[in-house]
């Protein structure tokens, strides 16, 4: 199932992709989530960022491969970071690109998002507690994030595009990873080079902190990240998911 948040011209619903058309679903997909009769063909619907988290988990040199691309060592117990809810946007919506930063790049990944609440699971229980995946744009400010500002590098509204959908039904530990820059590819890696694997990345995070429905946990980046310009169409790609298309714009 790819479940999707979207709006119409009279209404705001939670619904199904089937095909080109959206299938109407009352409720959400956190509670009672029923199927409806009414359809709507694709184009006269405009997806939203499919999860509205109270927090964002993101997941710092996870992919095999990482370090030779960033001159960093993979590390023993993973590192991790919050973005704010504000930062998330959803397809289709601008990435603003700040007036403070003069490096701003790309970093796609795969997230999970959260069904239950959820504190102190073990990995072999997480998939209890998950909802599904979608694709993630973790945006950095990276000439800040060299200064060791990581908070202000990470926490620029739109720095956190989502979507296009929930896949319920994919193998988060073996789907390919991809992003495009206008088109030409820029990265290209699966979740088979995950260090730590995404059950056991929730089970860390859960020992932290509690999660709650609708949290998004991003299992890190795959070497290949690279810089944005203002103009550029960058896309995420993942496997089972589909992509996650987004222009780069400067106010």
């Amino acid at each position: 199932m790819q479940i999707v948040r979207y709006r119409t011209d009279t209404s705001m619903s939670y619904g199904a992709l089937e095909g080109c058309e959206v299938v109407e679903y009352t409720g959400t997909p956190w509670g009672p989530f029923r199927r409806g009769r009414r359809r709507v063909p694709l184009k006269h619907a405009v997806l939203l960022a499919p999860a509205v988290p109270t927090k964002i988990v993101v997941v710092e040199s996870n992919h095999r491969g990482e370090a030779a691309d960033t001159t960093q060592t993979a590390l023993p117990e993973p590192r991790f970071y919050l973005k704010p809810p504000t930062t998330v946007a959803g397809p289709d919506d601008p990435i603003v690109y700040p007036p403070f930063s003069a490096l701003v790049e790309h970093g796609a990944g795969l997230a999970v998002v959260m069904k239950r609440r959820c504190r102190n699971v073990p990995a072999a229980r997480v998939r209890e507690y998950v909802l599904g995946y979608t694709c993630l744009n973790d945006v950095t400010a990276r000439d800040l994030a060299s200064k060791g500002l990581w908070l202000r590098a990470k926490a620029f509204d739109t720095f956190c595009p989502l979507g296009p959908c929930i896949a319920t039904d994919i193998d988060p530990d073996a789907v390919a990873v991809e992003t495009f820059v206008n088109g030409a590819l820029r990265l290209s890696s699966s979740t088979k080079e995950l260090i730590c694997p995404a059950d056991e990345i929730v089970a860390r995070v859960a020992q932290v902190m509690t999660l709650m429905p609708g949290d998004v946990v991003a299992t890190g980046t795959p070497a290949g990240a690279g810089p944005l310009e203002p103009g550029d169409r960058v896309e995420v790609r993942i496997e089972g998911i589909g992509g996650l298309k987004n222009t780069v714009v400067k106010l």
